[in-house]
């Protein structure tokens, strides 16, 4: 209990699941936890935003918390066919065979697809088990830190000293507004419209993810379709000069869902959302004192394409929980264990951005890659390996040291 014998408890600012990762993961090393959050405590935060959870992340969080990576992926959809189709034909197809059985870790899919409000709540579950402590609208926006400590203070007058803080607040995180620390990168022009619909009562619809270039019924308009635990999620690729109102309001969505999903889905819609492509990272991830440490979408901003954001964020989470761990053991190697968190994470950030960047590319390609994704989908029937780079391509290169997270 080191940090409370002259800090007070290490302070993690954000209640989403990066935060709540690292507030687990604290607790595992046995140290006191205080989360703030901005938000109120019976806030609801709609929308399947973050869909997977990768292995990977399934056991960080099994080693944060015994049986909690087990819990989300029982309860999460791990679906074995993916289809790719290029104006109505397709021309990929593939159906993995069923995971063997096994025991703890082994056990774990290879990925698992709920809705994020469904991943918080097992999170908030486990950290309840765990003794973590919560501090509700407590939006944070002022941060003084120095070679002793930290000392944060939210709008409402609240405020809190600790050895180190764990900033996992979000895109507009306030830590790294009040520490003077840009996002550095990229917003891309187009838009996308993200859409939740419920299974039909009673439906049986196929549990597939399937990718369609330029779909015939959206006039030319990239869809990915991804199912999740009681339902499935449309992501509709709209053009820069597409106006909103055409693609991203309810009375739009009456006249152009039903040309991908079926007449009765308008009923079902739990949730729509427009985005950009965002490839930002910050200048750095932890501040100059080493006392404050920068985690998930505070640190960096990526595209839902290839879902790097929650993994990446899970992942930042657990390595700055074990990084403030072992400064609160040995405070001298605090400078370095810091450091050496900040280097590592913002290394994995630019490779995912540089990842996502590919994944743009893909998507939104110049006259001379339609060209070839055009040829590729021709040929797709008799050389396989076409179709096989036009299913993988639009999600980015996954190969590298960071491995995406």
């Amino acid at each position: 209990m080191a940090a409370g014998a002259d800090g007070g408890p290490v302070l993690v600012v954000g209640a989403g699941p990066v935060g709540m990762t690292a507030a687990l993961t604290l607790r595992a090393a046995g140290l006191p936890v205080l989360v703030l959050e901005a938000g109120a405590r019976d806030r609801v935060r709609p929308g399947s935003r973050a869909l997977f959870v990768h292995r990977r992340s399934l056991r960080l969080l099994e080693r944060a918390r015994p049986g909690l990576g087990a819990r989300i992926a029982a309860y999460g959809t791990t679906w074995r066919t993916r289809r790719t189709l290029y104006r109505g034909r397709e021309v990929f197809a593939q159906t993995l065979p069923r995971a063997s059985g096994g025991d703890g870790a082994a056990a774990l899919p290879a990925f698992t697809s709920l809705r994020q409000v469904d991943t918080e709540r097992f999170l908030h579950e486990a950290c309840a088990e765990a003794g973590v402590e919560f501090r509700f609208d407590a939006e944070v926006d002022e941060v003084h830190a120095d070679g002793d400590g930290v000392t944060v203070t939210a709008r409402n007058g609240g405020s809190w000293t600790a050895r180190h803080v764990i900033a996992a607040d979000g895109a507009r995180s306030g830590v790294r507004g009040a520490l003077g620390i840009p996002l550095e990168g990229t917003r891309s022009d187009g838009y996308h419209v993200v859409v939740d619909v419920a299974d039909p009562p009673g439906g049986d619809l196929p549990v597939e993810r399937v990718f369609h270039y330029e779909h015939p019924g959206t006039g030319g308009r990239t869809v990915l379709r991804v199912p999740f635990t009681g339902g499935f999620q449309i992501d509709l690729q709209c053009r820069a000069d597409d106006p909103p109102e055409s693609f991203a309001t309810e009375k739009a969505l009456r006249r152009w869902l039903p040309r991908l999903v079926g007449e009765d889905c308008a009923h079902r819609v739990l949730w729509v959302s427009r985005y950009h492509f965002l490839r930002k990272v910050a200048a750095s991830f932890a501040d100059p004192s080493g006392r404050v440490l920068l985690a998930g979408e505070a640190a960096h901003l990526f595209p839902p394409f290839g879902a790097r954001g929650m993994n990446s964020g899970i992942a930042d989470a657990v390595a700055a929980a074990e990084a403030v761990s072992a400064a609160c053991s040995e405070p001298s190697r605090g400078p370095a264990t810091v450091a050496g968190y900040a280097s590592a994470r913002r290394s994995a950030a630019l490779y995912n951005s540089e990842a996502a960047g590919a994944a743009l590319d893909h998507l939104r390609p110049r006259p001379w890659k339609r060209a070839t994704q055009r040829a590729a989908a021709a040929l797709s029937p008799v050389v396989p390996r076409c179709g096989e780079w036009l299913e993988r391509a639009p999600y980015g290169p996954r190969g590298g040291p960071a491995r995406g997270y």
